[in-house]
């Protein structure tokens, strides 16, 4: 993925206006320390751009950060994962949030402006959150799907809640004889990428498009399209019949699907996310990445009890070495504390999400003793 010359400018001008702006975490943060113990131990201003699933954890890692180290700055921008990988190979911020991990031949491609030559990345698992399928129906809280069928309705091949497919899972619910209205991504996503993987795994001999970040074009029906994690929640919960696909902490009071693993319905759940998550390997041990890079292979198709398959995982991605040394000290800092059991539980408050396991985190820690 190359960067352009304008997108450097517009990436390092994004930088210079988020620095004037504290994050609006500092006003009511909760009384915390780091795993350092030291609270004066940094200084200075982060910069990270990146998902909007994690905009509410970042928040909360933010302000647990900042009152342990008053002289330290955490701005976080939402702008999406795409923006955010690019801004950080265009040295536009310190770290990146993205829903899916920088692929082998995209970290070849380069470069990183911040990173010092010949550098490797870090790509670190540190928000692991269901992905819950929304949808809006008067008086109806909880509507049970297979793959298949969740394949059917965002392709526009099933058009009715009432379909005979969708009753047939649903005994006793009083489905309506509606329009079903789907609501995707507009914007490159990451939640997107994780969606379509799932179908993809799941449904394949429905869901034929290709696994990617853009929503398909050409579909059956083209459904609404909507602007982030926001956009996609303000849709369907303006709509009557609508059904999208968004973090599962956005959900709030919208009715949520209960996906058919192996033989049961299961409900989302950060429990049932972190064990998909803690049963899949790494991409390093089937790809050539280097030692930081924790990318993870979901298995989407599992019929493991208890697990729920349509997980995000949004990594945190940064340099292995900096071409500054203290900026590197910096975003090591944030991120341990990120890492760390106690911000884990900060930001399940905040958002929903599932802590990272102890294995995990061990992993994490070795990664992050790379930067430099």
């Amino acid at each position: 993925m190359k960067i352009s010359t304008s997108m450097k400018a517009v990436a390092i001008a994004g930088l210079a206006a988020l620095a004037l702006t504290s994050c609006a975490a500092n006003e009511a943060a909760p009384e915390t320390t780091t795993d350092e113990g030291n609270a004066s131990a940094f200084s200075g201003t982060l910069v990270g751009v990146g998902a909007s699933s994690m905009g509410a954890a970042q928040e909360a890692w933010a302000a647990g950060f900042q009152t342990a180290n008053p002289d330290v700055t955490v701005n976080y921008d939402p702008q999406g994962s795409g923006a955010g990988r690019e801004t950080l190979q265009a040295g536009g911020s310190d770290f990146a949030g993205s829903d899916r991990a920088f692929k082998v031949e995209e970290i070849a491609e380069g470069p990183f402006e911040l990173c010092a030559p010949d550098s490797g990345i870090l790509q670190l698992p540190l928000y692991v959150s269901p992905i819950a399928i929304i949808f809006n129906l008067d008086g109806i809280e909880h509507v049970n799907m297979d793959a298949d069928t969740i394949a059917k309705v965002f392709r526009g091949d099933i058009t009715k809640w009432n379909d005979p497919v969708i009753t047939a899972q649903n005994e006793g619910v009083e489905l309506p004889d509606l329009d079903i209205t789907p609501v995707h991504r507009s914007d490159e996503s990451g939640t997107t990428e994780n969606f379509v993987e799932y179908l993809s795994a799941a449904a394949g001999s429905v869901w034929t498009d290709e696994v990617s970040g853009d929503w398909p074009t050409g579909l059956p029906v083209a459904g609404e399209a909507a602007q982030g994690t926001s956009g996609v929640v303000e849709a369907v919960t303006g709509g009557n019949g609508t059904i999208g696909y968004a973090d599962a902490s956005r959900a709030g009071d919208l009715g949520t699907i209960a996906v058919k693993v192996g033989s049961d319905y299961v409900a989302y759940s950060p429990e049932a996310a972190a064990a998909v998550v803690d049963a899949s390997p790494l991409a390093s041990e089937s790809e050539a990445r280097t030692a930081g890079d924790l990318a993870i292979v979901l298995d989407r198709s599992t019929d493991a009890s208890g697990v729920y398959p349509i997980v995000l995982v949004a990594y945190s991605i940064t340099c292995e070495t900096f071409n500054d040394a203290a900026v590197g000290e910096l975003v090591k800092g944030y991120l341990t504390y990120v890492a760390s059991e106690e911000g884990q539980k900060t930001a399940q408050a905040a958002a929903g999400n599932a802590p990272i396991s102890s294995e995990l985190r061990s992993k994490v820690t070795a990664a992050l003793d790379l930067i430099s």
